[in-house]
């Protein structure tokens, strides 16, 4: 395809400004109109209203996001030579992350938009990879990108996922399932920290595990020697495994509502050996804490790592009622001088609104809040300095007095 029969996307006066910056999505709202007549996935040209060139990427009709851009470049191409230097760049910040244990890892191979990618999520388990789409375009494009994969990383197998909400905000249309070579097993071991971890990729939440928590853990950990520890939200017991075997934790109780992740975590305490230090229960987590309260009983430390509660922006009042009530009641159970490590995984939520939720909370608790560590996402999740949008972890780790 020619320059010239590229379809053209034209901006509105005035909004320009922040795609000559490089952020990577043009909603519909910043378009005055489109010339030619692109198919869903199509490559086209995105022009100010005076006609000048912006960038080339790739349009969506059927999602808020009408464009995501590649290239800055006019005279590069999206194809498949694009896609492989770019899939390279990111392979080179995570060989420099996990070097010779990468396939003992679970890791982040490609992160979407900060990898110049949007649209594309790759993460490594073991042998094996987990593919994600959250862009119509690349989905179209999964036989050339699969092919890619393949070429630089010789997996096992490639099983492909889909996060909830994305079918509908994208209009794809496309199954979770096996890409290439074998299934991935049930469990598949990885090592943390020097910590053994069954998986499942199959069925287990997100993309299997929570690796942009990697370094949060261990930093937690070493505030937990000889602990009484509660992790509330414990999925696959992460946090709780992390306490005992790196921290030192005297005692962990983890908590979950789904019963394959108890079933896991329980697992992974067993492969771990620390079953005497460690121990898990199905239960809602608001009702655990109720009934924790009533029992009068007390926690060294008590970690808070809630799935997303605010997926849109309308969302958000509600979800910041939900993280002060969750804060407020791990509080009331949390020892003077205890630590609390509190998470968000909402990109809509900000820090500065975390924070003060947080000053909030203490002052409704009758308690203060010192916070001692606030952290992020792993660096195998790498945030491009123009698409903030992908700096959605927030963990602090905080003194309760």
């Amino acid at each position: 395809m020619t320059a010239l029969t590229i379809p053209q996307v034209i901006l509105k006066p005035r909004k320009a400004l922040p795609f000559f910056s490089k952020h990577p999505w043009v909603f519909a709202g910043a378009i005055s109109k489109v010339v030619g007549d692109p198919e869903p996935g199509a490559e086209v040209d995105l022009l100010t209203h005076k006609g000048e060139f912006v960038a080339r990427g790739l349009f969506n009709p059927n999602s808020n996001i009408r464009v995501r851009l590649y290239t800055w470049d006019a005279t590069v191409s999206i194809d498949e030579e694009l896609w492989s230097k770019k899939i390279d760049r990111a392979l080179e910040l995570r060989q420099t992350l996990t070097g010779t244990k990468q396939h003992l890892s679970a890791v982040r191979l490609v992160y979407s938009e900060a990898d110049g990618l949007s649209g594309l999520i790759v993460d490594r388990y073991g042998d094996f990879l987990l593919l994600q789409f959250t862009s119509l375009a690349l989905s179209l494009r999964q036989e050339c990108l699969v092919k890619l994969l393949i070429e630089k990383l010789q997996p096992k197998g490639i099983w492909l996922r889909t996060e909830k909400g994305i079918r509908e905000a994208e209009g794809l249309e496309i199954d979770d399932g096996l890409l290439f070579g074998e299934q991935p097993p049930k469990p598949l071991f990885v090592e943390e920290n020097g910590i053994q971890f069954g998986l499942d990729l199959v069925e287990g939440q997100k993309t299997g595990f929570y690796c942009d928590q990697r370094e949060n853990r261990l930093a937690a950990a070493r505030y937990m020697s000889g602990h009484r520890v509660l992790d509330l939200f414990c999925y696959t017991g992460g946090f709780a495994l992390a306490a005992v075997v790196l921290g030192g934790a005297r005692e962990v109780i983890g908590i979950d509502s789904s019963d394959s992740a108890i079933r896991f975590a329980t697992s992974n305490a067993e492969l771990n050996s620390v079953t005497n230090s460690v121990q898990f229960e199905k239960s809602k987590v608001l009702d655990a804490l109720a009934r924790l309260s009533e029992q009068s009983e007390e926690f060294d430390s008590v970690i808070l790592d809630p799935p997303k509660m605010a997926r849109h922006r309308s969302g958000l009042r509600q979800a910041m009622r939900g993280y002060q009530r969750l804060n407020e009641q791990a509080i009331s159970i949390l020892k003077p001088g205890g630590i609390l490590v509190t998470c968000s995984c909402s990109g809509h939520v900000t820090r500065e609104h975390f924070e003060e939720m947080l000053a909030q909370t203490a002052l409704n608790a009758g308690r203060e809040i010192q916070i001692l560590e606030a952290r992020g996402q792993a660096a195998d999740h790498p945030v491009s300095i123009h698409c903030l949008e992908n700096n959605y972890l927030k963990c602090y780790i905080c003194r309760v007095l």
